[in-house]
């Protein structure tokens, strides 16, 4: 294989590159070993993660090497290997101009975030996007995004969980028809190709090296990219040393706020929905039943969910767990026998086409863990958290759960309700977050 355009801005193992090119190509990449030392400590060049393995592991070299853990999952990076790349060109076929081909249209408020962003993009800056969900986002990432593939930039938009990506890459691939897209995440069916706008998830970013002009990360306080170092180590090293990056978030965490605050990065802050409905406010309700000893079938979950059931409306149910899914689904299966759901978790190999069964109204309701708390939307759902006051939900989770309702134009005021069994802080300032942000976008002018 001779095509040296898949290596313009990507990282690969040597040894992987000779399997796929001839000695000519591998001759014309920069090359750097696979792990270096920095003050005594030996790093993954991949992950820049610090060596986790006290002893040497026999090796294909024929000696005993350490390798990265951290990285594994994209294949092993030895000590004895090099890392390739070949600098990004920006050689992309020509298009018609103006590449977006969009005939929505912006609120107010998202007219002046998107003037913002094409500023922040021409200047090569960093922005942050604080948006509440169902700001549209997405949208008002249109005419920057526009303006840089005009320009002959390269753009990639990469989210930490696969199903945004999924989500985002047709929305995209609309809008900028003519240019030359693709979808990375892990498992993806379709082989690595070179082109102008790229829809990834984060830990794709690692093979990449200042590969994009635009670097527009989506969902910055979400697993597994917060606090991720070695993402975080991805998302600098995959952008050119000259480039620009726009981060979007509905729940920033507090230490990101402050930088807002003291002016450290730019933001635009965005506390209403596009439509100009207040969020849902979350109903707390206490609820007695274990989910998993019988007592759900005399329970006011029961009676929520029937009427629901009743009145013909979909919805979400959220269960912290997937080994507490396990439990509760059998349940609902005898207990909802006349009922069409399905349930999905981070495992479930199917889990894109039941997403898809549920947005087709295939579904009465779709029983989920915490892996459809952002990214996704259904046009009419209300949304039921089971267990609210477990640990697993922190209070981003609570509110980008609560955020599933009431996106849409037509359906604006979907409910949602956390069933608790214990009033926590975190559920409390979950509901907190969403009331300030409806008393801010009221107070600008922004709600109906």
């Amino acid at each position: 294989m001779n095509d040296r355009t898949v290596l313009y801005g990507r990282e690969l193992v040597l040894r992987d590159a000779l399997a796929q090119f001839t000695d000519d190509v591998i001759d014309e990449c920069a090359k750097k070993p696979g792990f270096v030392s920095i003050k005594g400590v030996l790093r993954c060049n991949r992950c820049q993660t610090v060596l986790s393995l006290k002893q040497p592991y026999p090796c294909i070299c024929g000696k005993r090497c350490f390798y990265c853990r951290e990285c594994i999952q994209l294949g092993k990076v030895r000590a004895c290997d090099e890392l390739v790349t070949m600098t990004e060109p920006n050689q992309f076929s020509p298009v018609q101009k103006p590449c977006l081909k969009w005939n929505g249209t912006l609120s107010q408020q998202q007219k002046e975030a998107s003037i913002e962003i094409n500023a922040s993009l021409a200047a090569n800056e960093e922005r942050i996007i604080w948006a509440v969900t169902g700001a549209g986002k997405t949208e008002m990432l249109f005419y920057g995004i526009g303006q840089a593939l005009d320009q002959g930039k390269r753009v990639c938009i990469a989210s930490p969980r696969i199903d945004v990506c999924l989500e985002l890459a047709p929305r995209l691939q609309r809008v900028f028809p003519g240019i030359s897209s693709i979808l990375l995440y892990g498992g993806s069916e379709e082989a690595y190709r070179y082109t102008q706008l790229v829809i990834t998830t984060t830990h794709q970013l690692l093979r990449f090296n200042e590969a994009f002009d635009v670097l527009v990360i989506d969902e910055i306080d979400a697993f597994p990219f917060y606090l991720n170092t070695a993402l975080y180590y991805a998302a600098e090293k995959a952008r050119k040393r000259v480039s620009s990056v726009i981060y979007l978030t509905a729940t920033p965490d507090k230490e990101t706020q402050k930088k807002i605050k003291r002016g450290d990065i730019k933001a635009s802050i965005l506390p209403a929905r596009y439509h100009k409905h207040p969020l849902p406010v979350p109903r707390a309700v206490y609820s007695k039943t274990t989910l998993t000893d019988g007592s759900i079938g005399k329970s006011a979950v029961f009676n929520h969910i029937c009427r629901l059931i009743d009145l013909k409306k979909p919805f979400l149910v959220f269960i912290p767990t997937i080994s507490l899914m396990e439990k509760v689904a059998p349940l609902f299966k005898t207990i909802f026998k006349e009922s069409q759901f399905e349930w999905v978790h981070s495992k479930d190999t199917d889990r894109k086409e039941k997403v898809m069964k549920m947005r087709r109204k295939e579904l009465d309701f779709l029983l989920t863990t915490t892996i459809l708390e952002r990214g996704v939307t259904f046009e009419n759902i209300d949304v039921i958290v089971l267990k609210a006051d477990h640990e697993v939900y922190t209070e981003a989770a609570l509110v980008q759960i609560a955020g599933r309702a009431g996106r849409s134009v037509a359906y604006p005021d979907g409910e949602v309700t956390f069933y608790h069994q214990g009033w926590t802080r975190t559920i409390k300032r979950a509901i907190s977050q969403i009331k300030y942000m409806n008393k801010l976008g009221k107070d600008k002018g922004l709600l109906i």
